[in-house]
């Protein structure tokens, strides 16, 4: 089984412009994302996928892997997908370029799904952490999964779910970490399924998966992390950074 991993990077983002360019501690946020994806040493290779010179070149000069999209996509998974029609591999994980903090344990952990699914009834496996901060659990940046009892993916949401309306019941809330693996033929499904309300409304692209019937088997890290996405986030990583 051939793995490769692809991290898809823009340079524009919404809520802080040219993110994955900033400095943390002495590199920039894609590089350091690019490195510690490579030192897990689970991948055949290692694609940044970007529609920036900027980014292309960064990881170039430091002797990195990368691809320059060709079209315009929407969603991360759309500019992965163009890259991957022309890569040989069976399992493709796709990376964000805002997780510097990229584990090997919590990698395997997702690419042991595949190996333990001799039915090939998994599209996707992805990530959740357990959360209790109540901030974190309001934040609309911090994107909520809930799951079946097989561990498969019900739904996402920006919103805390589930609503904690009997407060005698113990809720446990899970964010959803943005590492994704794929089956090759399940990535290349989506870039011709089209957009639908849910994930229109919310801005959750694995949404799109799940109202079209495929199957996300999501598992549980304690590897928290920093997603970076705002530049207050930044600076969390920065003072994690040091620690580790």
């Amino acid at each position: 089984m051939k793995i490769i991993a692809m991290i898809p990077a823009r340079y524009s983002a919404t809520r802080f412009p040219g993110k994955l360019m900033q400095d943390l501690e002495g590199k920039s946020v894609i590089l350091r994302t690019y490195q510690a994806t490579m030192q897990t040493n689970l991948f055949s290779e290692v694609y940044v996928v970007t529609d920036s010179e900027i980014i292309y070149n960064e990881i170039k000069t430091h002797g990195g892997h990368a691809i320059m999209s060709q079209k315009q996509h929407e969603s991360g998974s759309d500019r992965i997908a163009e890259a991957v029609e022309t890569v040989d591999c069976d399992i493709v994980v796709n990376v964000q370029g805002d997780e510097p903090f990229t584990d090997r344990e919590s990698l395997q952990k997702v690419l042991n799904v595949f190996k333990d699914d001799m039915a090939k009834e998994i599209d996707l496996a992805s990530l959740m952490v357990h959360i209790t901060d109540s901030e974190e659990i309001e934040n609309p940046n911090t994107v909520k999964v809930i799951v079946d009892q097989r561990g498969f993916a019900l739904y996402f949401s920006r919103s805390p779910i589930p609503y904690y309306r009997d407060k005698t019941v113990q809720t446990t809330y899970f964010k959803h970490k943005g590492v994704y693996a794929f089956r090759r033929s399940a990535l290349l499904d989506f870039t011709k399924l089209p957009m639908q309300m849910l994930e229109a409304s919310e801005k959750i692209e694995c949404i799109r998966y799940l109202e079209f019937g495929k199957k996300i088997k999501m598992v549980e890290t304690d590897v928290q992390g920093v997603e970076i996405d705002t530049p207050e986030d930044l600076e969390r990583a920065k003072g994690l950074w040091g620690k580790n």
